[in-house]
């Protein structure tokens, strides 16, 4: 069915302006204009005349609307009287009932009117689809719950009204929802809500940025932007499909109810000799006067009060430290203590005496995580997990202990996982020369700390290479060929040096320490007693007699990419402290 709605006239003559009613539910409309432009005389215009034909929802945040209940039958809602799941559910019911409502805004700070009608908005939004029938949606001031910036409203208010807007402009049309809102300039109203509309009623403005917006929406040049300031009050350039296909000038006709504050006009001012004493008059409250206590809005501090504010606080807080000085910072601890704190539980003294039978040895923290730690290590598969998959497993069963596992944060985790997965045991940080290894360590990247604590171990206590599975453990991989590419990578950087002996078992020589490891075998093999050595080197010396070039080709396979196994990364893939976890 098409409705014509009739806005008003041409300027100046009889021919009616017709407002295609159904199209506009398609297409929604946007209108603007500066104060006294005529905004809300053009919207009361549009819902007289819609009013038999449409349901209507009215967001007004002055009270101006309210005066269509008397004539039309809108039902007034004073969103103050209601909370906001209240709303919801009131626009609920309305959609259900195809009531017309004003939900009226205007006892309430702005804060609380975008809250109240971003709550009602989006309980008209949710309502289930049997009840998506046809609703004229009028928002008087949209600039107020559709601001272009942030404000002096609360960001969660802000918000709640910007998201309810998007949602009527944007998506409404498939739930009934049609769109109109007014604003007194287009450079405040957010531009993902204006450009939803299609149809354009602008008004009166005056400042160039609006005139260059208007003039874009109409599709009109910028130097024809001027004719806005030409506008007189109730005046509009109409276009859009539910309007004129070009931009026409429209004079909004006349309106059956009015608006409580109206345009003011000037009264002449009572005479002085009937009004007795003035001051007796505004300083004396009435007897039927109500007690009602106004918010206090202090003006904003200029910059010079706001320094002179800052220089009495700096010289007060100067005044109290002098007259109470601050406990002394202790001394900053040995970093190579806080990193041992971190990697090992703390140690017991030699020397300190047994604890009594009779009572229960105390746990230290640090002792108690390192124990949690073993609990999560003890499955297999743990040593090939990430540090950040552990940290999780660790504070779950921290939790189960009721121990806040968090204390210990997820670096001091990485640095004691990687203690644990190099073997160390618990009481090393005793040992002087192990500190040395602790120190190094603490500058490398978390990924190669567990590496180089256990080629450390093994060379302080002069025992054989670890082989590269040993290494790629420690690692958090299955790859062997991973092991030898990070061997290489920090060889590159001067962290060790690898060598063969004659029987071609690896050696790594770590020189800023000094250290050196027993020979060992890459492949898994440890080294041989001194009589297996003599066996492997008559063994050895058959071997090139006869030219057997066996072992060399099994040595060959262990090296070639196809003893990676399925899913394992080589290691140009990867770079050292900055592998994913």
């Amino acid at each position: 069915m098409q409705v014509g709605v009739e806005m008003g006239c041409l300027p100046g003559g009889s021919t009616p302006v017709l407002l295609d009613l159904e199209e506009l539910l398609a297409t929604r409309l946007l209108v603007q204009g500066n104060s006294g432009s005529g905004k809300s005389h053009l919207l009361r215009r549009l819902l007289e005349q819609s009013a038999p034909w449409v349901q209507q929802l009215v967001i007004d945040p002055e009270g101006d609307f309210v005066s269509l209940a008397e004539l039309f039958g809108h039902v007034v809602i004073d969103a103050a009287d209601h909370t906001e799941t209240g709303l919801q559910q009131i626009a609920s019911r309305m959609r259900q009932h195809r009531v017309s409502v004003v939900l009226n805004l205007e006892n309430q700070e702005i804060d609380r009117q975008m809250r109240s009608a971003g709550a009602f908005l989006n309980g008209a939004f949710d309502a289930p689809r049997d009840w998506w029938f046809p609703t004229l949606v009028v928002i008087d001031e949209a600039q107020m719950f559709a601001p272009a910036a942030a404000g002096d409203v609360s960001e969660e208010a802000r918000k709640v009204s910007l998201g309810a807007m998007t949602n009527l402009m944007s998506r409404g049309r498939k739930r009934g929802l049609a769109g109109v809102i007014a604003t007194q300039r287009l450079a405040k109203l957010a531009k993902n809500v204006a450009a939803e509309a299609s149809n354009f009623l602008m008004g009166r403005t005056f400042l160039d940025i609006d005139m260059s917006r208007a003039a874009d929406l109409l599709g009109m040049e910028r130097r024809q932007a001027e004719m806005f300031r030409d506008l007189g009050r109730g005046n509009f350039v109409a276009l859009g499909p539910a309007l004129s296909r070009r931009p026409l000038k429209v004079q909004i006709g006349e309106v059956a109810t009015h608006a409580r504050a109206t345009s003011p006009t000037l009264i002449p001012l009572p005479d002085k000799a009937s009004v007795g004493d003035a001051r007796d008059l505004i300083m004396t409250p009435g007897p039927d006067e109500p007690t009602r206590l106004l918010p206090i809005r202090r003006s904003p501090m200029s910059t010079s009060e706001v320094l002179t504010q800052l220089v009495k606080s700096a010289e007060a807080k100067a005044a109290h430290l002098a007259a109470n000085p601050p406990t002394p910072i202790p001394p900053p601890h040995d970093p190579i203590e806080e990193y041992h704190h971190d990697v090992l539980a703390e140690a017991v003294p030699e020397d300190a005496p047994p604890p009594p039978e009779t009572t229960a040895p105390q746990r230290t923290q640090g002792a108690f995580f390192d124990e949690v730690l073993k609990e999560v290590l003890a499955d297999p598969e743990a040593a090939f997990r990430s540090p950040a998959v552990l940290y999780q497993d660790f504070l779950m069963r921290c939790r189960g202990h009721s121990v806040n596992g968090r204390a210990l944060t997820l670096p001091s985790f990485r640095r004691r996982l990687s203690a644990v997965r190099a073997g160390i045991p618990l009481d090393s940080g005793n040992d002087p020369e192990w500190r040395k290894a602790l120190a190094v360590a603490a500058d490398l990247p978390d990924d190669l700390q567990a590496m180089f604590l256990l080629l450390a171990r093994a060379a302080l206590d002069e025992t054989p290479c670890p082989s590269d599975e040993d290494i790629a453990r420690a690692r958090g991989s299955r790859s062997p060929r991973r092991a030898r590419g990070l061997l290489t990578y920090m060889e590159e950087r001067g962290l060790l040096l690898t060598s063969a002996d004659v029987f071609g078992k690896r050696v790594i020589t770590l020189p800023t320490l000094g250290w050196q490891t027993a020979p060992g075998d890459p492949n898994g093999g440890l080294m041989p007693s001194a009589e297996m050595q003599v066996v492997e080197e008559d063994e050895a010396d058959d071997a090139s007699e006869t030219g057997d070039d066996e072992g060399e080709a099994v040595d060959d396979d262990a090296f070639s990419d196809d003893s990676l196994s399925d899913g394992e990364m080589s290691v140009d893939e990867e770079v050292p402290g900055q592998a994913a976890e």
